[in-house]
């Protein structure tokens, strides 16, 4: 069987005397997509730092393709984090810098190719997120849809394997947030990336789950009715309250689950 791509084993953290998360496991495989649902505080976010190491939990594995964060040095970490990618609500630009120079930035910093190469490699991921028309623009130019597909962009940029995404549709009116969505299920559908997402907008789960990229209309289309699509890896929810894992499964078993808590929350 092949090595998940995302593991969580009896994962515990503290904040001095406030318990965050208490033995949180969960394992997502190569290519799937996990929704991280749950009220305000109640440990979404931080269960991403944790997937990125920039958090150490007070107990238990963080494994990323099998290999656990937990132990490593922050040097040691450095290989594992340039297969992940993280896309933040604010899209967290480098304001003084232009549209080119923050695709760029990661490959400049880290040596990967020359001039030309980067320029090259920067183009087709604007391509990809459809911005290259912006290239010499600076953030300031940018709506709020547009910078958060520029950050995007300046994620993938290095090919991650998988992306974590935290709240990309926040503050988005909803044809904005449609083309965020568009854009995850593109990476999602046709670079097989293994995704996560933390979000409170459950109309963006559905649609994502319900949903496939389609490379000839551009644009999301139904999953073949009354059957999963064959080509697409799972996709589940993993529901947290209070730290702890409240409910982990299929869209399906989430929606029609007779659970008073979750009724609540979908309602």
């Amino acid at each position: 069987m092949s090595v998940p791509a995302i593991e969580l084993r009896n994962v515990s953290l503290s904040f001095e005397s406030k318990r965050v998360l208490t033995s949180v496991s969960f394992v997502l495989g190569a290519g799937e997509t996990l929704f991280l649902l749950g009220v305000t505080g109640s440990g979404k976010s931080v269960l991403l730092k944790l997937m990125l190491g920039l958090l150490k939990p007070d107990g238990g594995q963080v494994l990323i393709e099998g290999q656990d964060l937990v132990p490593l040095s922050e040097a040691s970490l450095a290989p594992l984090r340039r297969r992940m990618g993280i896309v933040f609500q604010e899209g967290a630009l480098f304001d003084s810098l232009s549209v080119f120079d923050n695709v760029a930035y990661r490959l400049r910093e880290e040596h990967l190719g020359d001039e030309a190469a980067i320029e090259q490699r920067v183009r087709e991921v604007l391509r990809f997120v459809e911005m290259e028309a912006a290239i010499e623009k600076m953030p300031s130019e940018l709506s709020g849809g547009m910078r958060r597909r520029v950050a995007i962009a300046r994620t993938i940029v290095s090919s991650p394997s998988i992306m974590l995404y935290d709240s990309p549709t926040g503050g988005l009116d909803p044809v904005t947030s449609l083309t965020i969505n568009v854009l995850i299920a593109k990476l999602r559908d046709l670079q097989h990336v293994t995704s996560v997402l933390v979000t409170q907008r459950m109309q963006d789960a559905y649609e994502l789950a319900n949903y496939v990229f389609s490379a000839e209309k551009q644009t999301l289309v139904p999953l073949p009715q009354g059957r999963p699509a064959t080509s697409r890896p799972p996709t589940r929810f993993l529901m947290l309250r209070d730290g702890e894992v409240y409910f982990h499964g299929s869209e399906q078993e989430f929606t029609h689950s007779p659970d008073p808590y979750l009724r609540k929350f979908l309602a």
